[in-house]
């Protein structure tokens, strides 16, 4: 059983306990074995279960309230979600990713449309921003928007889209070209299969995501699609990525978890040379670095959501920290868990080796950790310079 004396600590409300101990109970009955040789299939069902449990209301705002999106019970959700299985992580975050602009941006009509869908878990969401050419570079991104009458006319492509090929609405980011650079892009939401848009690419990963290519061939949308206003398109990915971004941290954090959790069952009952694992110091010594990393990576992640929740205006600082330190942190820990199981640690179906390939991937996107590195330097300079 997973540790979860961090609940008691001061970040959390009585509501945020009740929602960890209702998702704890049923990822237990409905995750034990989720069947993921049809990625796409599987990732279906996940939303669609996520939804009918109402689990998904968390996801985005209420369309017809005012209350806004909790990032404490996003982390908790996902922390608890990836400690029992990957993919389910994966289809809850992406419907929180896929319509954050419309929760932030969007327009009533616009979150009327789509927000019961997707909250219910009968539409799926997907995040068009990264490009053949620009990862992280967002402000250099390429792909057009051009105003044509009433409509827009979109050409270029996009690639890494999490939910490509499955999802019903899609989040798409362009140049709209009202001044050079980051001040020239805006948000649009659209939904999948118009005339002019086309999936080019399943892209396959060492854990497997329904991931995909874009293509926008003069794809005509109408200027009601637009989120925000034209030209504020970087403001609202980052804005958007202010919110999530703590949540990818948490992620790791449950993947983290459930490795230190396998780690100490496997070292409490195999037995070397007549003694078990655990009586090992230097076992012992890996045991206490990956709880440590653990327990630090916690207050990282919960420190992150309880300032947004808070009303602080902006947390790229504090999420930044929390990304780059649990993804790097539980990469260490799995690597160890990996380790203490031996051989078994990297037989094909085991839960360290699934763990294993899962990880790599949190150290890269939404701002790989090289990019937190320059993101929280920048911050320390300026704060040491008075500005």
């Amino acid at each position: 059983m997973a540790d979860r004396s961090f609940l008691d600590w001061p970040f959390f409300e009585e509501r945020h306990r009740a929602l960890a101990a209702d998702l704890e109970g049923w990822a237990a009955e409905n995750l034990r074995a989720i069947d993921h040789a049809d990625t796409d299939a599987a990732c279906r069902r996940l939303v669609a279960s996520l939804g009918e449990a109402g689990f998904l209301t968390h996801s985005a705002v209420d369309p017809d309230g005012e209350a806004p999106i909790d990032v404490r019970s996003l982390c908790l959700i996902r922390e608890t979600l990836a400690r029992h299985d990957g993919l389910a992580d994966f289809a809850f975050a992406m419907q929180g990713l896929g319509t954050g602009a419309l929760s932030l941006f969007g327009t009533q009509a616009q979150k009327a449309e789509w927000l019961p869908l997707t909250r219910s878990g009968k539409a799926i969401s997907a995040f068009a921003l990264t490009e053949p050419r620009s990862g992280s570079d967002v402000a250099n991104s390429t792909m057009t928007a051009v105003r044509d009458g009433g409509d827009y006319v979109l050409n270029g492509e996009k690639t890494w889209i999490s939910n490509g090929g499955i999802a019903d609405l899609y989040t798409l980011f362009a140049r709209t070209g009202e001044a050079p650079g980051a001040k020239g892009l805006s948000a649009f939401i659209l939904p999948a299969g118009l005339p002019g848009f086309e999936i080019v690419e399943r892209l396959e990963t060492i854990a497997p995501h329904p991931l995909a290519r874009l293509r926008f061939t003069d794809c005509r949308i109408p200027a009601t699609s637009l989120l925000g206003q034209p030209g504020q398109g970087f403001r609202i990915a980052m804005s958007v990525l202010d919110v999530f971004r703590s949540t990818v941290a948490a992620a790791a954090l449950g993947f983290a978890r459930r490795a230190l959790d396998e780690a100490l069952a496997r070292v409490t009952t195999r037995q070397v040379q007549g003694a078990r694992l655990s009586e090992l110091q230097m076992v012992q010594g890996h045991i206490a670095d990956m709880a440590l990393d653990v327990d630090a990576s916690a207050l990282l992640v919960y420190r992150a959501a309880w300032t947004k929740d808070s009303g602080a205006p902006s947390v790229t600082r504090e999420a930044a920290m929390a990304k780059l330190f649990a993804t790097e942190r539980a990469q260490k820990v799995i690597d160890m868990a990996v380790q203490l199981h031996g051989g078994d640690g990297v037989r094909s179906g085991e839960t360290v080796e699934r763990l294993y390939r899962e990880i790599r991937a949190l150290r890269i996107y939404e701002g790989a950790s090289d990019v937190q590195r320059v993101v929280i330097a920048r911050q320390a300079l300026s704060d040491a310079a008075g500005g």
